[in-house]
């Protein structure tokens, strides 16, 4: 399919980030023929912080791309959770479901980022790596974003000497931001961060571990200082995801229900996490592999309106991260498999009205296929913010293995939307209640 680009344009759609939601959203453009540019700051393999652990919901998205995850290809699957707390261990398996696989997958955001991105470009996206976006080029006369100023930088983000570092624009009649959870071309367009969303935090590190080919995802609902029921219990959740190459990813996590991040020293914490953790994991300072580095989780639609003027949030861009358990790479390939669709359709439409009309349908879709989810999430957020809360749940839900099975499905969006057992309809009836934005 030819798009509507005009000749002074160099691509029917510009996709500024590279990451999982940028990725998606380039191969599904690039799949309907469409010429797709997809920029990208950094050059691969480049690294980023995260759990590095995929759910059902994000192996159904790498399915539907195409993308290969054998073995052979550095996957490791795994059954489902193993979830510690209140004095319980329970393992959970990912359900048997219609609309998702049985299983998970893990892989490192080094490897991750870059197989989607090469996905993308071998699909036919136009890769361009070490091009930092610097601003929206906007037309005067409609306020339209009709494309971006970008400078090549080195790996370390610094710009090139001479003509290499030079501004260079880009013009295209639509723009996709997939630049994560500052997006700079949002913020340039007026679209700002909402303050009534939650805002999460996360920090991670790698160890070396006999366990790291382990099936299960560990997650622990509880994170003390010392021996449990003599110590202080933390604020917050931890994980531990194998990824079945000699190591694990380790992290933990905590949940503002404001755009306020928590105030916590999150390294300290996961320091005195650490020197209390299981001693068969092998925890130790000899087998760290890389730093503690955080990030911010932009949560629960965080940043609205998800069009407007010719750009398109996908991804951490649009705070769609996942306020009950973090996930945001599940739901930016998700956003970008929708916006790929309305931006196709409306670059088939042969009047300005009709390509207008066409691209405003994006943000009522992905209310429509999220918001009320979110909308639970955020009233789950201001339940367990608080640790006290957290401990009465798991002491005394941990031994109950149908409520687990039911939580299990909530919290990891991991239940049939059309049908399935009576826990699915359940939750279904529970998201379409509440409201959606």
């Amino acid at each position: 399919m030819a798009g509507q680009h005009s000749a002074s344009d160099d691509a029917d759609v510009i996709v500024v980030g590279a990451g999982p939601a940028g990725s998606a959203t380039a191969h599904y453009l690039a799949a309907t023929g469409l010429e797709v540019l997809l920029l990208e700051k950094a050059t691969f393999p480049r690294d980023k912080v995260c759990g590095d652990g995929l759910t059902p919901r994000a192996v159904r998205e790498l399915i539907a791309m195409g993308v290969p995850i054998r073995e052979e290809d550095g996957w490791i699957r795994n059954r489902g959770l193993r979830v510690i707390g209140g004095g319980h261990q329970i393992q959970l398996e990912w359900p048997e479901l219609a609309a998702y696989p049985n299983y998970g997958l893990a892989r490192s955001r080094m490897n991750l980022d870059a197989t989607l991105a090469f996905h993308a470009r071998s699909t036919g996206a136009k890769l361009l790596e070490g091009h930092a976006v610097t601003a929206p080029v906007i037309d005067e006369g409609s306020g339209r974003i009709v494309g971006v100023t970008a400078r090549q930088v080195d790996g370390a983000g610094r710009r090139l000497p001479g003509e290499q570092g030079s501004e260079r624009t880009f013009r295209a009649p639509v723009v996709v931001a997939a630049d994560g959870v500052s997006s700079r071309l949002a913020t340039a367009m007026g679209i700002t961060k909402r303050d009534d969303r939650p805002m999460g935090v996360a920090v991670r590190t790698y160890f070396r571990t006999p366990r790291h080919d382990d099936e299960w995802m560990e997650s622990h609902l509880e994170l003390w200082d010392g021996a449990p029921g003599r110590s202080n219990l933390l604020p917050g959740y931890g994980w531990i995801f194998a990824l079945g190459d000699g190591t694990v990813n380790v992290g933990l996590g905590s949940v503002s229900s404001t755009a306020k991040a928590t105030r916590l020293d999150y390294k300290e914490l996961f320091a005195r996490w650490m020197a209390n953790a299981p001693a068969e994991w092998e925890f130790t300072p000899e087998n760290q592999v890389g730093e503690v580095r955080g990030a911010a989780l932009p949560m629960a639609f965080n940043r609205t309106p998800h069009y407007r003027k010719g750009l398109v949030l996908v991804g951490d861009s649009g705070g769609m991260v996942s306020p009950f358990n973090g996930e945001g790479i599940a739901y930016g390939m998700q956003a970008g498999r929708v916006a790929a669709d309305v931006i196709s359709q409306a670059l088939a439409r042969t009047s300005a009205y009709g390509r207008e009309k066409a691209l405003r349908t994006y943000g009522p879709r992905m209310r429509e296929d999220l918001g009320g989810y979110y909308t639970l999430g955020r009233y789950f957020v201001k339940l367990i913010e608080h640790p006290e809360v957290m401990r009465v749940c798991t002491r005394y839900g941990l031994p109950r293995p149908t409520l687990m099975r039911f939580t299990m499905k909530l919290l990891s969006d991991c239940y049939d939307p059309r049908g399935g057992d009576t826990m699915d309809r359940v939750i279904t009836a529970l998201t379409k209640v509440v409201p959606s934005s």
